[in-house]
């Protein structure tokens, strides 16, 4: 392939002898030493000169995978928690707070950080917001668990305000993720919508609407299980296809169809592929 390059920028080699480039460049004498003589910002000749600049690529596996099954994990306990499910939320809670610390917190903000090295900057942005809340929500569990806090932080107007800049971000992430694909904007659609309502239940104060953020937190959950299993399976079958995601285009959504392509850049990227 190498060779083949570099024929076609300079000229041919036919037994041993050079002949010269249909497009007037003259050969140089030595392909590894010197560089073929043309015009500024030629592409072709840039491309053969061994002093051009060189990209390593060091692809990762895809970090939403991890992202969204720790806010998942994390959502569906506390949402349905805050729905009435289940428990007492000055009981469960601590209880709940490790957890939710560790798996949706650490393990989705982690996510996100390797999501810049995927040029993904929608989960960069999603995961490194609720991997942070997540964190911030464990640790003021565990103070009020400790009596260093009340208890009533947790339902307080103050603590609404959380939610109200969630759901800003998040709305702007639902709508940028329109350009990936369905399953994503509905799990951060129905994440913004829920963050909504309890900063309006909060704030309010209006218990009945953080009852009802609680239920749309819970299908946000429902489809971040989703999302994320069908993009593990999809990795783990060489991109075929097993559940769909709703993409745009309609060969991605059959079932067993090979239909992702890495993408390559001519621009000295070949083979890097942005996003997950």
């Amino acid at each position: 392939m190498m060779r083949e390059r570099q024929d076609r920028v300079a000229g041919e080699r036919v037994n041993g002898a050079a002949v010269p480039a249909q497009d007037g460049r003259r050969e140089a004498s030595d392909y590894h030493t010197s560089r073929p003589v043309a015009s500024a910002g030629d592409w072709d000749s840039w491309e053969s000169w061994n002093e051009r600049s060189r990209i390593v690529l060091s692809p990762v596996a895809a970090p939403s995978i991890l992202g969204l099954f720790g806010f998942a994990g994390a959502t569906f306990m506390v949402a349905s928690l805050l729905a009435g499910w289940w428990g007492s939320p000055a009981t469960a809670s601590p209880v709940i707070a490790p957890f939710a610390l560790f798996f949706g917190g650490l393990a989705q903000l982690l996510a996100g950080m390797w999501s810049y090295r995927a040029r993904d900057g929608v989960a960069t942005a999603m995961h490194g917001t609720w991997g942070s809340f997540w964190l911030g929500w464990g640790l003021l569990v565990l103070l009020t668990a400790g009596g260093i806090l009340p208890t009533s932080v947790l339902t307080s107007r103050a603590f609404g305000f959380w939610f109200i800049v969630l759901a800003v971000v998040t709305t702007f992430g639902a709508l940028a993720a329109l350009g990936d694909s369905l399953g994503l904007f509905t799990v951060l659609g129905l994440l913004a919508a829920g963050s909504g309502l309890l900063a309006a239940g909060l704030v309010g104060p209006i218990p009945l609407l953080v009852t009802a953020g609680g239920w749309v937190l819970v299908a946000s959950a429902a489809a971040a299980f989703y999302t994320a299993g069908a993009m593990m399976l999809a990795e783990a079958f060489k991109g075929r296809t097993i559940l769909p995601l709703g993409k745009y285009s309609a060969a991605t959504n059959i079932p067993g169809r090979k239909a992702m392509q890495p993408i390559g850049y001519p621009g000295g990227m070949p083979g890097a592929k942005i996003g997950q």
